[in-house]
């Protein structure tokens, strides 16, 4: 399906005034993308080379997060993204959806998840943090891809992002990185407020308070499909490794030569994963599985 950021924009408001911006395409189940922490970041920019092919099969939504993009700003204290998620999928008449969440969006996907399981069809995170201490990877500071994540806040030139795509994936060819950088660097600098509440409310660490912990990701009931890259150098893959212990009914699938945005880096095979995913474990295929296999 050929989209166009105009031809799928659109907004609303929830009832205590917040205006929530979101691209729209398809129909059929809902399927909500939400994106990541990233500054200049959107629904827009971290999925369109999806959505136009899980619109195929899909109502197919982006949303901006309250304190990104075009939606309301937000001081980083009152980054309240899982209750807000459940709220805009209420004011959309969205009973049960799909969540596919990128980083930050894969916290926020976690957390309804474990909170809200009736809210949750299925459940997918490309690049996700989790609850657990780190193995592998070093813990008690920021990782390189965080640290210059949060260079982006304070100083959101193209040079800036040139460096964080560089870090953010494997190896972006420089015809296709340098557009991406300008446009994360206007996408920054067309909402100053959103870059202050971010840095005044980050310094003891992300402002991110939501964070489910490791019993409520036990919880999590829905089919699970944990995406992440292996040389993600933003959030390590041992924390999608941990994930899939914690989650029962979960799967792994792990991109080698892949950074943190696996569903920009391998769009084509990433869009095939998750169409098949959610369509082979909709209600109603596992008992059509289950009468085929016979007495």
């Amino acid at each position: 399906m050929d989209v166009t950021f105009e031809s799928t924009s659109k907004s609303l408001e929830l009832p205590d005034g917040t205006k929530i911006h979101y691209n729209e395409a398809g129909d059929g189940h809902p399927v909500i993308l939400i994106h990541g922490s990233g500054p200049g970041a959107t629904g827009w920019s971290n999925f369109n080379p999806n959505i136009g092919t899980l619109a195929e099969d899909f109502r197919v939504i982006a949303v901006d997060m309250p304190g990104w993009g075009e939606s309301s700003p937000r001081p980083a204290a009152e980054y309240r993204h899982p209750e807000v998620l459940v709220q805009f999928m209420d004011a959309l008449g969205i009973d049960k959806a799909a969540l596919v969440g990128n980083s930050m969006g894969g916290v926020i996907a976690l957390a309804v998840a474990a909170n809200n399981p009736e809210r949750v069809s299925h459940l997918i995170t490309m690049g996700s943090g989790g609850a657990g201490t780190p193995i592998f990877s070093p813990g008690g500071g920021l990782s390189e891809g965080l640290k210059i994540l949060y260079k982006g806040y304070a100083d959101p030139t193209p040079e800036t992002f040139e460096a964080t795509v560089d870090i953010m994936t494997y190896d972006t060819p420089a015809e296709i990185a340098k557009p991406l950088a300008v446009q994360r660097s206007i996408n920054a600098k067309k909402h100053q407020e959103h870059l202050d509440n971010w840095l005044n409310g980050s310094k003891g660490g992300p402002p991110l308070k939501y964070f489910p912990t490791e019993a409520q990701i036990a919880s999590i009931s829905a089919p699970s499909l944990l995406i992440h890259g292996r040389d993600d150098r933003v959030v390590p893959f041992e924390n999608t490794l941990r994930l899939v212990t914690m989650i029962q009914n979960s799967r792994a699938y792990l991109f080698n030569r892949c950074g943190h945005w696996a569903q920009l880096e391998h769009a084509r095979e990433f869009n095939g994963i998750v169409r098949h995913f959610i369509l082979s474990n909709s209600e109603g295929q596992e008992e059509e599985a289950l009468s085929g296999l016979g007495g």
